[in-house]
Parts: C-alpha cells; sequence; structure tokens
C-alpha cells in the first residue's frame, strides 16, 4: 500500500534527505587515489551521528556498514574495505539516515582523479536521466512515464538498465511501495498522487543490462565487467508541485573547491 505523506511529514522527510546531500558532500571533498572506502564509511557514520541522526543502512537487512560504496563494475550494494581507490575509478556512494522517524536515501558516482572519456559520458547520461525521470513525477502522470523517460533516454546512447534493482517509495521505512522501475512503458504502474514521496535512482551499465550477485552476498556487479553509475534523488508530490528534497548541490561546491 502507497503512504501518502503530509506536508509537515514531508518537511521532516526534507531535513532527513538534506542531511544525506550534506553527507555526500562532505565525501566529496575526501575522494581521492589512496584513500580507503572503509575510510570514507567511517567518516559518514561520523558526521551522521554528530548531526543526530541515525546512518539508515547500518544494520538494514543486517547491512554491515553506514555506506554502499560500488567501485566500477559494481553497481550497488557494494561493502567498503580496505583497498585504495585508485587513479581512474569510479565510486557510486550510496547513503541513508534515519532521522525525526524518516528515512532520506540519496546516491552520486564520483569520478577518482582523471576518468576515461566514455566513462565520464556514462556519468553524465545517468545523471541526465535521473532529471528527466524527475520531470515526469507530477500530479495524474504514472510511474511508468517516469520508468519510460529513464530507459529511453540511456538506451538510445546504447547502455544497459539495470532491471533486478529498483527506485522506490520512502517514508518511516526506507523502503515503501511503489517500486520505482528505471525501465517500463508510459501510462503504466500506480497514478502519482499529492503527497507521494519516492526515490529515484537510475542504475546505468556501460554495456550490458545483466548483473551478478558476488558471494558477499550483497555486492552486485555487472555481468561483463563494465563500469556501472549510480545517481539517486528524493521527490516528492506537495501541494501539487514537485520538489526535489535532497540536493547535488554540496558535492558540487565540494568538487568546485577541489578543481
Amino acid at each position: 500500500m502507497i503512504k501518502l505523506k503530509s506536508r509537515e511529514e514531508i518537511e521532516l522527510m526534507r531535513q532527513s534527505a538534506q542531511l544525506v546531500s550534506k553527507t555526500l558532500g562532505m565525501l566529496a571533498a575526501e575522494i581521492k587515489p589512496g584513500v580507503t572506502t572503509l575510510y570514507l564509511d567511517q567518516l559518514a557514520e561520523t558526521f551522521i551521528r554528530d548531526h543526530q541522526a541515525t546512518p539508515g543502512f547500518l544494520g538494514l537487512y543486517d547491512f554491515p556498514n553506514t555506506l554502499c560504496v560500488s567501485v566500477n563494475e559494481q553497481v550497488v550494494h557494494g561493502i567498503p574495505s580496505k583497498k585504495p581507490l585508485v587513479e581512474g575509478d569510479i565510486v557510486s556512494i550510496d547513503c541513508g539516515v534515519l532521522m525525526n522517524g524518516f528515512y532520506g536515501d540519496q546516491a552520486y558516482t564520483f569520478a577518482v582523479g582523471e576518468i576515461a572519456p566514455e566513462v565520464a559520458k556514462l556519468l553524465e547520461v545517468t545523471k541526465e536521466s535521473l532529471y528527466l525521470g524527475i520531470k515526469q513525477m507530477k500530479i495524474g502522470n504514472r510511474i511508468g512515464d517516469i520508468s519510460h523517460a529513464i530507459q529511453t533516454y540511456t538506451e538510445k546512447h546504447g547502455y544497459g538498465v539495470v532491471r533486478e534493482l529498483v527506485g522506490h517509495g520512502l517514508g518511516r521505512k526506507m523502503h515503501e511501495s511503489p517500486e520505482v522501475p528505471n525501465y517500463g512503458k508510459r501510462g503504466r504502474g500506480p497514478i502519482i498522487r499529492n503527497g507521494l514521496v519516492i526515490a529515484i535512482e537510475p542504475m546505468i551499465n556501460m554495456g550490458t543490462k545483466r548483473v551478478k550477485q558476488l558471494s558477499d552476498g550483497w555486492t552486485i556487479v555487472t555481468a561483463d565487467g563494465k563500469p556501472s553509475a549510480h545517481y539517486e534523488h528524493d521527490v516528492a508530490v506537495i501541494d501539487g508541485k514537485t520538489e526535489i528534497l535532497s540536493t547535488f548541490d554540496y558535492v558540487d561546491q565540494a568538487l568546485e573547491k577541489i578543481k
């Protein structure tokens, strides 16, 4: 069942989403060759707790860490490790918090130093597809309109759209109804109504859409070993208007400073 939110609840969710955005902005300044993903995870946990919130992923379904950190061919759910990042890597960081009884959930794919032009293009197109999906988040449309916008744009560039992993409703639980696939047909799925809050999160592969799970029981990787990108925003319909509750502004500001 889809749980529509009141304006007051959405304002609390905005605070949660903004804390995730600030966490990603803090991490953006730390991502460079030689840094371990476990170090990033520890920074994030401290930052979130210092802001009187709880890491949303830690212990969720028994996940062992604060961040899902997925490098290169890893799509999502990568477990932070002591392996250092190297020049040319891409690293997708998915972060969640629980604050004021509500979850925030956001993801961003970072370049580690200089990356190959074709990989940079994958990141650019995936991020663009997120905003094209958000444009379809309006009263009277259906979830399939969001899905279709993401799929058609990314497939036009020759990329693979992951089927097994989807966006989702968000609220007092990290994962609520409805599911928000990154593929689909216009006019299908639940109707978008006032008070709906969802996490839209394209997961797009440079090659095949097929994925597989590693033996750690968590990490999802591309079947052909090619890179994958992941971006995510929390989006609500409030008083008939679409509002993005999260932001990439903190990431953009941090990346501008280190250019």
